[in-house]
């Protein structure tokens, strides 16, 4: 029942947000960036419990250690960059947004690449 609490949060947020930009734009965008990190805040102490989950899908599995860090990274590169390119849409700075995903996109493919390497080179043993 967690959703309900945060999708009120993000409506209520959200209709006050836009009230306060007819008066006062600058309050509208600071009470969504306000919103915004509150439901960060919550998603981050949910993670706890799937971090958690992934170490023991770990234990059953033997995975290389590195891949599944590697795999976490790069989840909190998308939601990271999803959520600061999101702000910065709703400030109304849509190419400082675009950069921010085009940069998150990079840093999951400059990470990535290992794990590439590895693959092509278990490929290659196979062949």
């Amino acid at each position: 029942m967690t959703i309900i609490k945060i999708a009120v949060i993000g409506v209520i947020g959200v209709l006050l947000a836009a009230q306060l930009k007819e008066t006062k734009s600058a309050h509208g965008v600071h009470l969504s960036l306000a919103t915004g990190l509150v439901i960060c805040a919550w998603t981050v102490s949910r993670l706890e419990s799937v971090l958690t989950m992934v170490d023991k899908i770990q234990s059953l599995v033997s995975i290389n250690t590195a891949y599944i860090m590697t795999l976490v990274k790069m989840l909190g590169i998308t939601y990271v960059s999803d959520f600061g390119a999101g702000l910065c849409k709703d400030a109304g700075h849509s190419v400082v947004a675009h950069q921010i995903e085009i940069f998150g996109k990079v840093s999951i493919l400059a990470l990535s690449m290992p794990v590439i390497t590895a693959l092509i080179e278990t490929i290659e043993r196979l062949l």
